[in-house]
């Protein structure tokens, strides 16, 4: 798909919306995105916005604000169940128990992606980055960054995220 992103602050989030944002995949690879209904309820213009896909669990996608619109990312996790000890998620920094934090590789936009050039991160396994920045206590197996409250870890993980999809839509030289 184009490098382009899609303005939805006015619009409706529909399925194609969604499908529009798409900036690292083919035209049938985002066809093929399903996109879960709470989905629908997110505002991508503010927050980011993970999920995996149920039936290709290799699969997630990612929303992310940046400059005034939003930019949609394919992403893959890597083999494996994640990392097998406690870790720390690049985008949300929260503490997370062993094999639920994942390493996910985003093809590059445009023809560095088409010759495999990729980036990566280490995030959530489930990808459910916004809901871990509003934990409000600590848990066992869920520690939002310390210090900081909720919308500081919001705007942290809006920053981190879109640095990465700045990295996924780099040209490179």
């Amino acid at each position: 798909m184009s490098s382009a992103t899609v303005d939805l602050e006015h619009g409706q989030l529909t399925d194609e919306a969604i499908r529009s944002t798409m900036t690292n995949c083919s035209r049938g690879e985002a066809h093929r995105m399903r996109v879960p209904g709470w989905v629908h309820e997110c505002d991508p213009a503010h927050e980011v916005v993970g999920w995996r896909d149920p039936k290709a669990p290799e699969r997630g996608w990612l929303l992310v604000p940046l400059d005034e619109a939003v930019v949609g990312l394919a992403l893959r996790a890597a083999p494996g169940r994640g990392v097998r000890a406690t870790a720390v998620c690049d985008l949300c920094r929260t503490t997370r128990s062993p094999g639920d934090v994942s390493l996910f590789v985003a093809a590059r936009a445009g023809e560095a992606g088409r010759k495999h050039d990729t980036v990566g991160t280490y995030a959530c396994s489930d990808l459910a980055c916004a809901d871990n920045v509003r934990v409000l206590r600590a848990t066992p197996t869920l520690k939002p960054d310390p210090g900081l409250s909720v919308s500081q870890r919001q705007e942290g993980l809006r920053e981190r995220a879109a640095a990465f999809a700045a990295k996924v839509l780099a040209t490179r030289d």
